[in-house]
């Protein structure tokens, strides 16, 4: 008792003497390393769970805490030796180290896939969206572009496009088309605009490729899908913003509109005359779109057997996407792009005569320097990557970096990226504490968490996930949304308090009967039944093309039951597990210790991550 008096009158006489201290970063006190000449006793002990260490500072986790909820916030999932990696190097240095990592861009593996699987089957259809999926998670499980395969993932969800389409046909498309956010996650806004706005996956889907000029004799007129989404979804949004992303009210109070239907119009004359590069002739056997004839047609295709006829020669305007190369930018036919001055949303022109590339720069230029687009993307990039309700000081801030990264520069991906996640309202107890922190953790995401917080074995030293069980069970996967629109509005609020607080909450616009229980049978298969993914490509159980989980450490600790948590609590939770789960998680697992049965530990320690990856604490992060 003695003892312990002595110390609280010291640490009270140290508290009141070092008062111009106490702004200094201090970690040498009791319960972090001040511990010379102090010896502790308790009445119990458990394992590495020591006296010593309730001083020591061994046993305090709260910056491996705040580190994994980094990690959750800054990647796909991570494993202790990268949360530990990165703790040792501190958050900025472990951004800029990102920074330097190469880009593992899907295109090139796709094409791998796809060239293994026809060697072997020459008549399977393809490449198509289930080899894209292939790609995308053997790479997401292999590389060290942790950072940058986030923030792809984060600019898919804004600037989309989806296999929901035709484009589900046309795996090159999906795979180039993500590479332009995988090429630019550490580049330039603009750029990303620019090269989203000529790729022909995007002009497919939302139609300004092949889009003609007006021709009023024959009824036609320009499309206007993207002149319409690239201001609305990509850029500067419905009504007029300030920095902070509030809207701006006019004298009666009501919002102002950013443009209106003769903008569109406008805007619609900018996008035409865009086509694309015809490719090779396929080689046999020919696709559906290929017509060709037999050696007894004409001489033409006298050699119809290699050759495939029909096919255009040339890249022109109204070549069919079908016949086109779907990986490179469109081009621009000036003969069949609308001719004269077009409006701009505000009144100002733009009017480059024959050079409609240029104009269509202009135009990309207009929105990208539109006091819109900072807020907009802002707001957006931070609800994918930290939280849903951002306060309008925090999307400032983060603006602020976009309109200029302090050396001149709009639309710098790494000043606005490092603003989000180094934010005072990411890393500071003030925001943490926020009662609007937080967010629905995506579908998605929980599966890509558990995928790379724990170790995996697999079949054939490969990830091909199909990704389609996942995306029926769950509505979500990587490029998968069912419109534009992308899986939910960043406007979206569920019925009940979240509403009457006036929050929003994205997520839980796929959050209902359904999925819930899809998730969890999801859960079940990963965790229980040892299935963590698995291709088309095999066939169970001779030929298994799949991957599991490994848990061996974890069973070397479920003996204890509260080692096993703390340890599971730390690589998902991110320290915040509550006590009402950790009790749940106790009472199931305390009484499963068999000493007759040697799976005992495999049954606690999979039953642990069931539970865990189950429970409101998973799957609502803060």
């Amino acid at each position: 008792m003695k003892t312990i008096q002595n110390i609280i009158i010291t640490l009270s006489f140290f508290l009141f003497s070092t008062h111009a201290l106490l702004a200094q970063p201090y970690k040498d006190y009791i319960g972090a390393g001040h511990n010379a000449g102090i010896t502790v006793t308790a009445s119990s002990s458990s394992g590495s769970a020591t006296p010593a260490k309730t001083i020591d500072g061994s046993g305090m986790n709260d910056r491996m805490m705040q580190m994994s909820r980094f990690m959750s916030q800054a990647t796909l999932g991570a494993n202790n030796a990268q949360i530990n990696s990165a703790l040792n190097m501190g958050y900025e240095n472990w951004i800029n180290d990102q920074f330097t990592k190469s880009p593992t861009l899907v295109l090139p593996k796709m094409n791998t896939i796809w060239n293994e699987i026809v060697t072997l089957n020459p008549e399977a259809f393809g490449p198509a969206a289930i080899h894209f999926n292939y790609a995308w998670w053997d790479n997401n499980m292999t590389n060290q572009d942790l950072l940058r395969q986030k923030v792809a993932y984060a600019l898919s969800q804004i600037l989309v496009t989806s296999i929901n389409s035709d484009l589900g046909g046309w795996g090159e498309a999906v795979s180039s088309y993500y590479d332009i956010f995988i090429n630019n996650a550490f580049g330039n806004y603009r750029d990303i605009l620019g090269q989203v706005s000529r790729h022909p996956a995007m002009g497919y889907y939302l139609s300004h490729l092949n889009n003609p000029k007006t021709d009023l004799a024959n009824n036609i007129r320009p499309d206007e899908n993207y002149a319409r989404e690239i201001m609305q979804l990509f850029t500067i949004g419905l009504y007029m913003l300030n920095q902070n992303g509030t809207q701006m009210l006019d004298g009666n109070n009501n919002p102002i509109p950013t443009y209106n239907n003769d903008d569109i119009k406008q805007m619609a004359k900018i996008f035409t005359g865009l086509y694309g590069i015809v490719r090779p002739c396929p080689a046999a056997p020919y696709p559906p779109q290929c017509v060709c004839w037999s050696n007894n047609n004409p001489p033409s295709c006298a050699n119809a057997d290699e050759t495939c006829c029909w096919w255009p020669t040339t890249s022109a305007f109204g070549n069919n996407i079908y016949v086109l190369d779907r990986t490179q930018s469109m081009l621009m036919s000036n003969a069949d792009h609308e001719t004269g001055p077009k409006t701009m949303p505000g009144g100002a022109i733009i009017n480059i005569p024959n050079n409609g590339m240029a104009e269509v720069n202009a135009a990309i230029d207009f929105l990208f320097n539109h006091q819109n687009t900072p807020p907009f993307v802002s707001y957006r990039l931070i609800q994918r990557l930290v939280k849903s309700n951002p306060t309008p000081a925090y999307v400032s801030r983060v603006a602020a970096q976009f309109i200029n990264n302090g050396q001149g520069v709009r639309g710098d991906m790494k000043a606005v990226i490092k603003q989000i996640l180094l934010d005072e309202e990411a890393r500071n107890s003030a925001g943490y504490h926020m009662e609007s922190a937080g967010k629905l953790r995506e579908p998605l995401l929980r599966y890509t968490h558990v995928a790379r917080a724990l170790p995996t074995e697999n079949d054939r030293n490969r990830y091909w996930n199909n990704g389609y069980n996942y995306l029926n069970d769950t509505k979500q996967h990587v490029m998968a949304s069912p419109t534009v629109f992308n899986f939910y509005l960043p406007d979206f609020q569920p019925v009940g308090e979240i509403t009457e607080k006036g929050w929003v909450a994205p997520e839980f616009k796929l959050h209902n009967t359904a999925t819930s229980v899809g998730y969890i049978n999801s859960v079940h298969g990963w965790s229980i039944w040892n299935s963590l993914m698995y291709s088309w490509e095999g066939s169970w159980p001779d030929n298994p093309d799949g991957a599991r989980l490994v848990t061996t450490y974890l069973q070397s600790i479920s003996n204890d039951s509260e080692v096993l948590i703390n340890e599971l609590d730390i690589l998902f939770t991110h320290g915040q597990l509550s006590d009402e789960t950790r009790q749940i998680m106790r009472n199931a697992l305390n009484p499963l210790h068999w000493n007759w049965d040697q799976n005992s530990p495999f049954v606690r320690t999979r039953l642990a991550l069931y539970l865990l990856m189950i429970s409101p604490d998973y799957n609502c992060v803060k």
